[in-house]
């Protein structure tokens, strides 16, 4: 299973012309990631739409929430169906949302392809996560690279085979993994490489960033777990780790080759708004920086997710079922369901998220809420903040 990827900055891989498509189709993708929000809130559309094409993968990680297996299901999306779900997603309205084709591992369906060039066709920018294994070659990734996609993501949840192999359950995957991150520089592809934070791996993070700075990638997103699908048998770092992670994260923030980002740990904004603020930064400064371009997005605000089976998810991390786009539009699901619009109003949350001065640029994991509680609406518990109170929301005042 891979984690999230998001659009390249620029919004088109280096070296790769006609915004992802060569010789410059007419259907070429141009401003990939430019869904904008009013007031740090996602209505029209979100930013990021992730399928997951099929649950079928190669390898069986620890932490997989989708809680993949060898074979594909009957019940994932046909390729009609899939061309029928780009359709609708063209339906938000330009600037359209960004496509991530996900699973399991999407190499596994054989159609990927021409899913690809049918998103790049109607204008859908693309990214991939993929697995590495041997369904990922060289000839794969240009082939797919012509056919539109943008960017990939890699996983290395370790600094050395032994770590990282532990976790993906199947010897190889580390070399494989610097290999493909070859591939990717050589083609032209932008690369995220998204790693898991456990308990685990907390003190082997410094030895992984070293390693990452010699591959030329554009962003290090680093995963904060949540507990469900067969990530439930491992253990979160706790409150205060996180809060010293994220610290240490800003700081090589500040000098780092590539982007750093965390995924299910928007509280990292409030830190890095306080460290920013500290350092001289008024808002409008803040608001263009990488930091700033994300605030608002969580789980349901700016993100959706469709399962291999049409059932679409505020996000992969909070499996709360809203329909399925086999029969309803994933437009009005995101629009105007009631789960969706309570997930990007967080006036309406509960504890000290419902009370922060924070609350509309972070808004905490609704997914590490749901997981903890049952409640996406309640307090992030990975949180250590103690909310002012009665300070006007930041940049809104």
């Amino acid at each position: 299973m891979t984690t999230e990827v998001e659009p390249t900055p620029a919004g088109r891989p280096s070296g790769h012309p006609g915004g992802g498509h060569p010789g410059g189709h007419p259907g070429a993708v141009t401003g990939v990631g430019a869904v904008r929000a009013e007031g740090y809130v996602y209505d029209r559309a979100p930013m990021l739409v992730y399928w997951e094409t099929t649950l079928a993968c190669g390898l069986a990680c620890r932490h997989c929430r989708a809680t993949a297996q060898p074979e594909r299901n009957p019940l994932e999306l046909s390729t009609e169906e899939g061309y029928r779900l780009l359709d609708e997603i063209t339906k938000f309205g330009r600037p359209y949302p960004h496509l991530v084709f996900t699973g399991g591992d999407p190499l596994n369906r054989p159609d990927l392809h021409e899913l690809v060039r049918a998103a790049t066709e109607r204008g859908i920018g693309a990214s991939l996560a993929p697995a590495a294994t041997p369904l990922l070659t060289k000839e794969v990734m240009e082939s797919l690279r012509d056919a539109g996609v943008q960017n990939i993501s890699l996983s290395l949840d370790g600094s050395d085979a032994a770590r990282h192999d532990g976790f993906r359950m199947v010897p190889g995957t580390f070399d494989k993994t610097l290999q493909t991150a070859r591939w990717a520089r050589e083609a032209g592809l932008p690369i995220q490489v998204n790693t898991l934070v456990t308990d685990e791996t907390l003190t082997d993070l410094p030895a992984v960033y070293e390693l990452l700075q010699g591959m030329d990638i554009m962003r290090w997103s680093l995963f904060m777990l949540i507990t469900t699908g067969r990530g439930s048998g491992l253990q979160e770092v706790t409150a205060a780790e996180s809060e010293r992670l994220n610290a240490w994260l800003f700081g090589l923030s500040r000098t780092s080759p590539f982007q750093i980002k965390t995924t299910e740990a928007t509280h990292y904004r409030r830190l890095a708004i306080k460290a920013m603020q500290a350092g001289g930064m008024d808002a409008d400064t803040i608001l263009k920086t990488s930091v700033g371009r994300g605030f608002g997005i969580r789980d349901g605000n700016g993100i959706v997710f469709v399962n291999h089976d049409g059932t679409v998810n505020p996000s992969g991390f909070l499996p709360i079922p809203l329909g399925n786009v086999r029969d309803a539009s994933i437009v009005d699901l995101y629009r105007d369901h009631v789960v969706m619009r309570a997930l990007r109003n967080p006036e309406g949350f509960k504890g000290r998220c419902g009370i922060c001065e924070f609350s509309r640029v972070c808004g905490g994991s609704r997914a590490r809420a749901y997981a903890w509680t049952g409640d996406p609406l309640e307090s992030d518990p990975l949180c250590p903040y103690v909310p002012a109170g009665g300070l006007p929301a930041y940049g809104m005042d």
